[in-house]
Parts: C-alpha cells; sequence; structure tokens
C-alpha cells in the first residue's frame, strides 16, 4: 500500500527498501563519489534496493557535460567491481544520473540555476520533493553549501523530507564541532542530520551488539570481573598520499580517534538498550562518552604515546618518511600514530584499561577489537604444561577480512597435560552482505539513524580529546615526537605505554 514501507529479498534475509528520494552529491567530481559513493548506489541499484522514483544529481565546481559525467562514473564502477558491468543495468542507472557545476559560494546560484534544476529533477522522476543532501567536500566548503540551501529555501521541511549527510571531520575540536552543529541546526532538524562514520557499517561492529546481547554466554562475563583489558587497533599500510593538506592541520587524533576509535569503544562497552531503536542505542553510547576518565595532562606520557613515520621497507620497496611526503613541512611534529589508554568509569568496566591505537605506514592494514579475559584464579596443572596458562581472547575482525574468533585452551593429542590454543573462527562469505557506504546510503535514505553520530556524542568525544590535542600541539611537546620505522609495529613508546600494565600489543 501507498506509504507503507516496502521490502526486497537480500541473502536470506528481507531489507527496506528507501522512499522515493532525490540524492544530491556536492563534491561531484572528487574521489569520494567516483570511489565509493557511486559504486555503492550501483550496486544498491542492480540489487533492487533502490526506490523507482530516484535520481542522483552530482553537484561540483568544475564545468562539465552531463554525458562525460557519466562516463567517467562507469569506469569508476567498471574498476570497483574488478570487472565488466552489465550494459542494460548501467543503462537503466546512467539515465538517473545527472550533474550540474556551482560555485559553492554564491547564493544566487543557488537560488536560480540550482533550485530550478533540482526541482525539474524532482517533477521529472515524481520523488514528491524527499532531498538528501550529501556533503562530500572539504570541511571548508560546509558552511557555505549549507547556508546557501537554507536561504535558498531548499530545506524547509513542510516541502517533502529534507536530509543532510556529512562526511568526516566533524569540527577540529569543541567549539568548531559546536558551531557546525549550530549552524546545521538552523535549517535541519537533528532527526535529519545524518554523521557519517563508515566504520559504524561495518557487518562485524554491527554484529558486536547482536552477538553481546542476543546471546546468554557472553553478556554475564562482559564486565570487570572477567575482563582484564581491551585493545583497539587500527592500522594502515598507507602514508599520507594526497591528503598532505588536511592532515598537516589534522594528525592522527582528529583524524581517527574522534570518529573511529571511539565509536567503536562505544560499542564495545556500551550497556543494554532497553529496545534496539535508533535512539536508545545512540544514548546508551554517549553515555559511555559521559563516563571515559579525561587524561590526566600532567601525566600525559603515562596515558597517551604518539610518533611520525620514517623511512622503511614495505611491500618490498622503500617508502618515503612523512617529513619528505609532499606538501609536508620538513619540520613537521604532527603524529601519524597515537596509542592511548582509557578508563571508563563505571560499574561495568571499573579498572579496565581500554588501549587505543591507530597509525599509518604499519606493518599490516587491520582494524579489530580483541577482549582478553582473566587468567583462570589457580593452575591446577603441574609445571610440565610449559608456563603460565594464555588467557582466553575474543577478537572482533573489522577489516581487511571481516569475521570474529575465540582462542582456548585445550588438550593436545600424544599426552597427558599438553595445552595448546585452539582458534574458534567465523569469517564473514563474501559477496552477500551490503558494504559500509552501501549501508550507510540506504539508512540516509531509509531515515536510520541507528549507524550515524549524535551532536552530543560528538561534542562529548571531542570535550575528552581537545585538552589532549592542545598539549600535543604545544611548542614542548610537538618538538619532541618519537619516529618510528615505516613498516613497523609502531613507536618503542607505545610499547612501553602498554608495558608497564604488564601487557603487549597484539602484532600487527
Amino acid at each position: 500500500m501507498p506509504g507503507e514501507p516496502q521490502y526486497q529479498a537480500f541473502g536470506t534475509c528481507e531489507m527496506q527498501v528507501p522512499p522515493s528520494c532525490g540524492l544530491v552529491i556536492f563534491g561531484a567530481s572528487g574521489d569520494l563519489t567516483s570511489r565509493k559513493l557511486i559504486p555503492a548506489l550501483y550496486h544498491l541499484y542492480i540489487n533492487n534496493m533502490l526506490p523507482t522514483a530516484f535520481f542522483i544529481l552530482g553537484v561540483a565546481r568544475a564545468e562539465m557535460p552531463v554525458d562525460r559525467f557519466r562516463e567517467s562514473l562507469h569506469d569508476a564502477v567498471t574498476e570497483s567491481l574488478s570487472g565488466e558491468v552489465d550494459s542494460d543495468s548501467w543503462q537503466g542507472f546512467s539515465e538517473r544520473l545527472y550533474y550540474i557545476n556551482l560555485d559553492y559560494a554564491s547564493a544566487e546560484a543557488y537560488r536560480s540555476g540550482f533550485r530550478q534544476e533540482l526541482r525539474a529533477l524532482e517533477e521529472k522522476h515524481r520523488t514528491g520533493g524527499n532531498r538528501v543532501f550529501y556533503l562530500a567536500v572539504p570541511p571548508t566548503v560546509f558552511a557555505d553549501v549549507i547556508t546557501n540551501l537554507g536561504e535558498a529555501g531548499l530545506t524547509r521541511q513542510d516541502e517533502g523530507r529534507h536530509s543532510i549527510v556529512i562526511e568526516k571531520p566533524f569540527g577540529r575540536d569543541l567549539g568548531s564541532a559546536r558551531e557546525l552543529s549550530a549552524l546545521v541546526h538552523t535549517y535541519f532538524p537533528e532527526s535529519r542530520v545524518f554523521r557519517i562514520d563508515h566504520y559504524l557499517a561495518k557487518e562485524t561492529v554491527q554484529n558486536i551488539l547482536m552477538f553481546r546481547f542476543a546471546n546468554a554466554l557472553f553478556e554475564p562475563l562482559w564486565n570487570e570481573r572477567y575482563i582484564n583489558h581491551v585493545q583497539i587497533t587500527a592500522s594502515e599500510t598507507l602514508g599520507v598520499e594526497h591528503r598532505a593538506g588536511y592532515y598537516e592541520k589534522s594528525g592522527v587524533i582528529r583524524d581517527m580517534f574522534q570518529n573511529h576509535i571511539f565509536q567503536l569503544l562505544a560499542i564495545t562497552a556500551m550497556e543494554p538498550p532497553a529496545r534496539f531503536e535508533a535512539e536508545r542505542v545512540r544514548e546508551e553510547k554517549v553515555k559511555v562518552f559521559r563516563s571515559v576518565r579525561p587524561v590526566p595532562l600532567d601525566k600525559l606520557d603515562e596515558y597517551i604515546a604518539v610518533g611520525q613515520y620514517g623511512t622503511g621497507t614495505l611491500q618490498g620497496g622503500p617508502v618515503a618518511p612523512y617529513r619528505e611526503e609532499p606538501g609536508v613541512s620538513p619540520h613537521s611534529g604532527t603524529p601519524t600514530f597515537a596509542a592511548m589508554k582509557v578508563f571508563i568509569d563505571n560499574w561495568r568496566w571499573k579498572g579496565v584499561p581500554f588501549y587505543l591505537r591507530s597509525g599509518k605506514r604499519l606493518a599490516k592494514r587491520k582494524t579489530e577489537i580483541s577482549v582478553h579475559f582473566r587468567s583462570v584464579p589457580h593452575s591446577m596443572f603441574p609445571a610440565t604444561v610449559g608456563g603460565p596458562i594464555d588467557p582466553n581472547v575474543l577478537v572482533f575482525t573489522v577489516q581487511p577480512d571481516e569475521g570474529m574468533s575465540l582462542t582456548l585452551q585445550t588438550k593436545l593429542p600424544g599426552s597427558k597435560v599438553c595445552l595448546g590454543p585452539v582458534a574458534m573462527d567465523y569469517s564473514y562469505p563474501r559477496g552477500v552482505h551490503l558494504d559500509a557506504y552501501e549501508w550507510v546510503l540506504l539508512d540516509c535514505m531509509i531515515g536510520d539513524q541507528m549507524l550515524f553520530t549524535r551532536q552530543d556524542g560528538v561534542e562529548q568525544t571531542w570535550s575528552l580529546l581537545t585538552p589532549v590535542i592542545e598539549r600535543l600541539e604545544s611548542p614542548a611537546e610537538r618538538g619532541d615526537i618519537a619516529f618510528y620505522d615505516s613498516g613497523s609495529q609502531g613507536p618503542e613508546n607505545a610499547a612501553r605505554l602498554i608495558g608497564r600494565d604488564g601487557h603487549a600489543w597484539r602484532p600487527l
């Protein structure tokens, strides 16, 4: 019936198809659009996960005929799918692709040509005025786009359902995050604001909640009585690449900790919500942030270690140090690696350290959450076992291969007393699930905010990290940065950070 949600079979499940809408992508000539957004939308299209009444309007500064825009995206989709794209499917999809060049700062351009083009497409495709504005542009452009959309009358909620999607970073400190939120809320209610963190859309990350709260086996053990510590890692083999202009002003803590790492922390540590609903889940995540103990700035080296990658070898070849990357100052003190120890001061986690780390040019690309359980209180086995019995470890692998494993101690064949670790593994099968950007795009169009960060959550994480960043960026700290070899496990001070507590990082 009209107005009721429509569903489509996908794999072994039924998934909701979004209602009719127009998706407007600002920054349509950029890398994010060609590498992530359009391939994701095409995959949704060929799986019948997009509404019948739907179009995509690309917006960018560059002048470009619509045929060339479509051709460039065809090449991008072909590369993304590692093969030929079905011509009939592409024909149907590309007929919904449009392009317009726009000066983001010109208020008049929004009121005239852009508004006319958008409304003509809405009438042609019968989308009912429902709009999703996706900001795939640099943060310096956010204010211009948001203000001019609002002043042109294109965000009025009485003319349809209008949403805005914002890519990270959500500000660069607490003050700028609040300013951005105030501007956005001038034209969009919080219920129509989608702050994307694509890590939250990874299958493994979503499954952590199901794993914890749908199984009676682990939730009773998910507390300080049974868990010794937790490690969260997001490592990259890539360097700064073409992002030096952004990264020099950002560094690893702004780039990774305020969003990705802290979101993984919240998913791991949150309390069970009363119901599996977006606002209930997001409220429990914010409660975690409110419970995180502020880092004592007078003991900074006991809680955080930073470093910058130097020369080294990756994939059999030498790589340049950060300070020799194009666009980077030869005297840069910007950290490309950080490790942090945090505590969550509530009943569940009192005294349990959470060790967080992220860095570039490391030995392996890996994102994982490892939960290290306490050792057995007393070993009844003789010394011939060969030393202490390793505790159980539960690992959620987010990338590159999504899955989970649990390490148990079992008797090995051939001896009365001979123990060894055995891993129970589960890996997600390839090709039967949506990737991260497919999930977030689908939910933006549906209006489900489960996978998106809320304003107070953004501000709470910035309130925790801004004092740390300011101290690290002070002349005394910035001029004394540690270095680590590219292709290594990271700087020595990170190993010392966790080693003080008698632990070691899981190897990359």
